[in-house]
């Protein structure tokens, strides 16, 4: 009995994840710093697959994208998610950290957002780039879109320079 109240105590704890360093860096640093705390949450890896490209009937048959290359495509972002989701595993490990991962298919910042809604995030964990004003206005920011938009407290770590 005692056992469950402890499972509803766990918070649950998720860090979005992808292949730039700022990301690993993100990972490293909520291992060692948030450690402890850590240790008595549940820890959720993420990573978005992009959305499945849709060049329509005419673009198609005009550049010889079939349906066998589009679900190619499509596995190759599966394997690369699936990748970069084991390289997060072995660093958690080597904290001495099980975390569970989860994938899912989408534009990065609504998908990061959707998987916190879906599973219940107490923290949301993101790496930053640094970009200044202009950078974000024109390329847009993940974790600005996070903060504004998760249904959770979000930590955006940024690496020093």
């Amino acid at each position: 009995m005692e056992q469950q109240g402890e499972e509803k105590m766990k918070q649950k704890v998720m860090v979005a994840f992808n292949e730039s360093e700022l990301s690993q860096y993100a990972l490293e640093w909520t291992l060692k710093n948030l450690g402890s705390a850590i240790h008595n949450s549940e820890l959720l890896v993420f990573t978005a697959q992009p959305v499945t490209i849709d060049f329509g009937y005419t673009a198609i048959d005009e550049f010889c994208f079939t349906p066998e290359l589009i679900a190619a495509i499509q596995e190759n972002y599966k394997k690369v998610a699936l990748n970069l989701l084991h390289k997060a595993k072995t660093i958690c490990a080597n904290y001495g950290i099980t975390a569970r991962t989860v994938t899912e298919i989408g534009d990065p910042k609504k998908a990061i957002c959707e998987a916190v809604e879906k599973l219940n995030i107490d923290l949301l964990v993101l790496g930053s780039h640094g970009r200044g004003i202009v950078q974000r206005a024109f390329l847009g920011s993940v974790s600005n879109y996070c903060v504004h938009n998760a249904g959770c407290t979000v930590l955006v770590v940024r690496k020093p320079i």
